[in-house]
């Protein structure tokens, strides 16, 4: 049986806004009508039922907002991360694996469609330009999807391409998506809705801005250049443009492939991973927002890092902030810790939570980086450090209702919840708590990694 071509993306602002509509009107209504038979059935039957009503929710997102690409699929991307306590506890998993698929399996354009970007974008014919394209996509993502080519210099390039119409459709998008606002509010209570709106919005728009990411590439590329550990691709200027971005193509060994390497192997592309990101947020104040396994190889004894298209820049007196904050926890200083959340808009109303209360919470939820010694991040780990800091049934969830997420961290945290995933499904091991310190307090490095650091940034 012959594969079925990809549905067209809708670009006219009238089809998406009947498309998301149409999803929050639909959705809405069975909502309400599951809610009413609900309180003719037992308590576990209730619940059994708005588990099911939540999972078909997500099937739904899935299949409207995958179709869509731009700022409504990215929308499904960023669900995928976040907690959902209007979920009964033991669906929840089940519900976030489903809007994964938006980030993970992401359906790429035909040929065709992309190489018309293509040929605009460069200005004539891409055989011109190219000795070989190969057709078929190797990455598919929200805004855009990767070719290898070779130059005629012969060198192989990944060519990400951007798809036709998705930068049209993303101003229509966020003027829409507040119609999903109740229906989400449903499912994650606590979450404030539009600032979550706002920030993806500015992410989003910058995203589609491919010489921006070349920049900013640029600039990874140059930082670490030499590095003993980590390494980027490198950027090919006079092929790229607003709409297409020409990296060095680099041939490494898969997360998933990674994975069934020995402990040895996989602790040291771990505490790889966790230099990477926060040494750039460190070092730079730039939070990574897609630090997921799709965007990481392994080259050798280095671990390479792609996709630099979301990124926020964090402003330095407010990071300086939230290193205070850590440094807070570190010194058990429960009283500097409440004043500094309170300062940075964790907690809209500190008169409900005591110093006490907050830094247990924070010394709990993130002793995985915070306590010296070696630790192995499981996924059974993972799992429980996310049920203290969003589930219902976390000791501290009275608490946590009593408090937010100022925007300009959003991206933070996405990276920080990212990157732990990402070491538990890895099963590493490392003193994260040591290379925490070596970071904000500039004690000396105890790992080899480490002390090759050091050396390496003088």
């Amino acid at each position: 049986m012959s594969k079925k071509p990809p549905k067209k993306i809708p670009t006219s602002r009238s089809s998406r806004t009947a498309r998301i509509g149409g999803l929050a009107a639909g959705q809405g209504v069975r909502w309400t009508a599951g809610n009413l038979a609900d309180r003719l059935r037992s308590e576990e039957s209730a619940k059994e039922h708005s588990g099911e009503r939540a999972l078909q929710l997500a099937d739904a997102l899935v299949e409207q907002l995958g179709t869509m690409k731009g700022a409504a699929m990215k929308l499904g991307q960023v669900l995928s991360g976040l907690e959902f306590s209007g979920i009964p506890e033991d669906q929840r998993e089940e519900f976030k694996a489903k809007l994964a698929k938006l980030r993970d399996q992401s359906e790429p354009r035909p040929w065709r469609e992309i190489e018309k970007v293509l040929r605009s974008e460069l200005g004539e014919s891409p055989g011109r330009v190219f000795s070989e394209i190969e057709q078929e996509a190797f990455a598919a993502a929200s805004i855009g999807q990767v070719h290898r080519a070779l130059t005629r210099e012969g060198d192989q390039v990944a060519l990400k391409i951007q798809y036709p119409g998705v930068a049209e459709a993303v101003g229509s998008d966020m003027r829409n998506l507040g119609l999903l606002s109740p229906m989400i509010r449903k499912l994650a209570p606590g979450l404030d809705i539009k600032p979550l709106f706002k920030e993806l919005s500015e992410r989003i728009e910058e995203e589609l801005d491919y010489e921006l990411e070349a920049d900013r590439s640029r600039q990874i590329w140059r930082m670490i250049q030499g590095h003993p550990f980590l390494m980027t691709p490198r950027v090919y200027t006079d092929l790229s443009s607003r709409r297409v971005l020409a990296t060095e193509f680099i041939q490494g060994q898969s997360f998933s492939a990674l994975q069934d390497e020995p402990d040895p192997v996989r602790d040291r592309a771990g505490e790889q991973i966790f230099r990477f990101y926060f040494g750039l947020l460190d070092r730079r104040a730039w939070a990574l927002g897609d630090p997921h396994p799709g965007n990481m190889l392994r080259v050798g004894e280095r671990m390479c890092f792609l996709d630099f298209g979301m990124i926020r820049q964090v402003p330095r007196d407010y990071l300086q902030g939230e290193q205070a904050v850590a440094r807070a926890v570190v010194d058990q200083d429960a009283q500097r810790v409440h004043e500094l959340l309170s300062q940075l808009g964790y907690l809209p109303r500190p008169e409900l939570i005591t110093p006490e209360q907050i830094l247990e919470q924070l010394q709990v939820a993130g002793g995985w980086y915070f306590q010296p010694g070696l630790l192995r991040i499981t996924p059974e780990l993972v799992r429980d450090l996310v049920e203290i800091s969003s589930s219902p049934a976390s000791p501290y969830y009275a608490q946590l209702r009593q408090q937010s997420i100022p925007p300009v961290s959003l991206l933070i945290r996405r990276m920080e919840g990212m990157v732990l995933s990402t070491l538990g499904e890895l099963r590493a091991e490392a003193d994260w708590g040591s290379i925490t310190r070596e970071m904000l307090l500039g004690e000396e490095p105890v790992s080899q990694l480490g002390k090759e650091e050091k050396a390496f940034w003088g």
